[in-house]
């Protein structure tokens, strides 16, 4: 079975009325919506916004339904130029950027005690998403990189340097690295899937709300042709 998480109604909604056999479980205040998307037992939830929410969603994934793997699924900011509105990151790894324990002599993003601060994102769940994205979103770029996440919303040029500088991410959002730290830890395969809606910088509250419609339904064609070969 896998888990298909998404931080807000806009990215999870429209993958949810496409559900056969729905059952709806509510846990930690989340719908957790199990049934079959292109003939596979999917559970797909809105985690809410945030790596807490995140990393909650994904446990109760585990503990409750057993899931094989996780998606993440939604929108983000570009960090790199060449990464535009529309475009697709897939993550090769996720680290969390608001990870701070410099103080105590680690480098930034690095979690204390910890054997492993950036979570590396399974190679055939990549493969798969890289394919089923060339079929039905072939108008746009994908891209395979870092993907950055912290309690952030990233809206500077100042802030999207420091990013880049320090982690040398593909783009930047909410959820993602939290996800895959919890798979991280229960030893499942985890992808993120980012379609971009912003430039992480000062256009990014403009870019934002005319973009995401566009973003999201790129995110949903995707996730449709993943399941076929999943």
């Amino acid at each position: 079975m896998l888990g298909i998480i998404g931080a807000m109604d806009v990215e999870v909604e429209q993958i949810k009325a496409s559900l056969f056999d729905m059952n709806i479980t509510k846990k930690a205040g989340m719908e957790f919506c199990k049934g079959t998307l292109e003939g596979k037992d999917v559970v797909i939830v809105r985690s809410g916004v945030g790596k807490v929410n995140a990393a909650i969603c994904a446990q109760i994934l585990v503990d409750l339904f057993d899931v094989d793997a996780i998606i993440n699924t939604g929108i983000a900011g570009s960090l790199k130029d060449e990464i535009n509105i529309g475009d697709v990151v897939l993550s090769t790894d996720a680290i969390q950027h608001d990870m701070d324990a410099v103080a105590f002599g680690y480098d930034i993003g690095v979690i204390p005690q910890m054997d492993n601060s950036v979570f590396k994102a399974d190679e055939k769940l990549i493969q798969i998403a890289e394919n089923a994205c060339h079929k039905v979103c072939s108008d746009i770029n994908v891209f395979k990189g870092r993907i950055v996440s912290g309690d952030q919303f990233i809206s500077s040029k100042e802030k999207k340097n420091w990013l880049t500088d320090n982690f040398q991410g593909y783009c930047t959002e909410m959820e993602g690295a939290a996800i895959a730290h919890a798979a991280y830890l229960n030893n499942i395969p985890f992808l993120i899937i980012r379609a971009i809606s912003d430039k992480a910088d000062d256009s990014a509250h403009m870019d934002y709300p005319a973009f995401e419609k566009m973003a999201v339904e790129n995110s949903v064609k995707m996730i449709h042709e993943f399941m076929k070969h999943w």
